[in-house]
């Protein structure tokens, strides 16, 4: 049995804002680290996505805040905890979890993003004094080399999904990021990453001081509530298996992932012809756009939505029943990152996965991920 938040001593106007959330116990996760980092210990942890880590780390820099109020002169662009992420959606989705946890305090929030208007975020630094900043980190970068924002006065360093920041190659403007930074015995940093390989263990080394890690084993890899079918296809049929699917599975919300921005555009352009209501999420729209897209996805405007892992990561959408795997991952971590989008809070869900020959080489690190064996349907006529 987890225990409590009533447990952690939390600062009122933040244990007010959990009490408002309905959080009644604590996830493992929450359990294991919350007592070193609101004692001001840096951790690193390893943790999927949907463990409750998001609200883990807010947790511990909100309760710092506010417990350790500034006295002195204060000066724009100066924040006192930032959050980097390595994705646009993963920072908002922090930036609206943050809201929900400081709603009853005076902090400040600021999301920092690439693909927003540069101008519209210099005005919102001369609004008011900046306690957390969530980033994605090109735009940190632009705004620091711009002398816009000051790192020097940094309490709390937040770096989540590192093995995805290493994946999209952020790494040097995180290492200059961290070096705008006080030294890492004068601030507190958390990291997070679903992985903890050779070297997101070696940054943790540079940019950690002494920290506790946490790891967190899914209690399985894949939720039972999702039912996973893997279908044999000839590359050039799965369009029309897709087709298919789409007209007679009783869909009421898809995710359809392929590993890249042009699969996911001519899947777009096609489905779209077809009269399909569709969206896309892929590096290359613009921001105002995506989160248009997102929106009209989220309130069912739209039931179809196409996206790369990049885009897809971080993103809850209620009443998603199926995932399609147009093109099986790369990374395993990918698969079960992707079907764990349907069979959310106790509904049934349905991932397909489309295997090509092109798409059987991934197939065994998969299984091995996911601790079982997938069963191969073959469909008449689609291979």
């Amino acid at each position: 049995m987890s225990s409590g938040f009533e447990t952690l001593k939390l600062h009122p106007q933040l244990k007010q804002a959990i009490d408002a959330l309905g959080f009644k116990s604590m996830t493992p996760i929450q359990e294991k680290v919350l007592k070193f980092t609101l004692a001001g210990h840096d951790a690193i942890g390893r943790a999927q996505t949907g463990t409750g880590k998001t609200a883990a780390f807010l947790i511990s820099v909100i309760n710092d805040l506010l417990l350790n109020p500034i006295k002195e002169q204060r000066y724009r662009g100066e924040p006192r905890a930032l959050i980097l992420a390595p994705t646009r959606e993963l920072a908002l989705q922090i930036a609206q979890d943050a809201k929900e946890l400081t709603k009853f305090t005076n902090l400040n929030l600021m999301t920092l993003l690439g693909g927003v208007d540069f101008d519209k975020q210099r005005k919102e630094l001369d609004q008011n004094f900046i306690d957390i900043m969530v980033a994605t980190p090109g735009r940190l970068i632009d705004f620091s080399e711009q002398k816009e924002i000051w790192l020097d006065q940094i309490e709390f360093l937040v770096i989540d999904e590192a093995d995805r920041l290493l994946d999209m190659g952020f790494i040097p403007a995180v290492k200059r990021i961290v070096r705008f930074s006080p030294r890492k015995e004068q601030r507190q940093t958390l990291m997070f990453s679903a992985t903890f390989n050779y070297d997101v263990l070696n940054l943790a080394r540079q940019w950690l001081f002494e920290p506790v890690t946490i790891e967190i084993e899914p209690e399985k890899k894949t939720n039972a509530d999702v039912e996973q079918r893997m279908y044999l296809v000839a590359k050039q049929d799965k369009f029309k298996l897709l087709k298919e699917i789409l007209d007679k599975d009783p869909i009421e919300k898809v995710m359809i992932f392929a590993n890249r921005r042009d699969q996911v555009r001519k899947i777009y352009d096609q489905l779209k012809k077809d009269n399909y209501q569709v969206v896309m999420l892929s590096g290359e729209i613009a921001q105002d756009k995506r989160l248009k897209m997102l929106e009209q996805f989220k309130h069912g405007n739209h039931n179809i939505m196409i996206a790369t892992d990049v885009a897809g990561r971080g993103i809850h959408v209620d009443g998603v029943s199926h995932v399609i795997n147009y093109t099986l991952p790369e990374q395993s971590e990918d698969y079960v990152h992707r079907i764990g989008r349907t069979g959310r809070a106790g509904a049934r869900g349905v991932s397909i996965s489309f295997l090509s020959e092109d798409d059987a080489f991934y197939l065994p690190e998969i299984e091995k991920a996911i601790g079982e064996k997938l069963p191969l349907t073959r469909l008449d006529g689609y291979c």
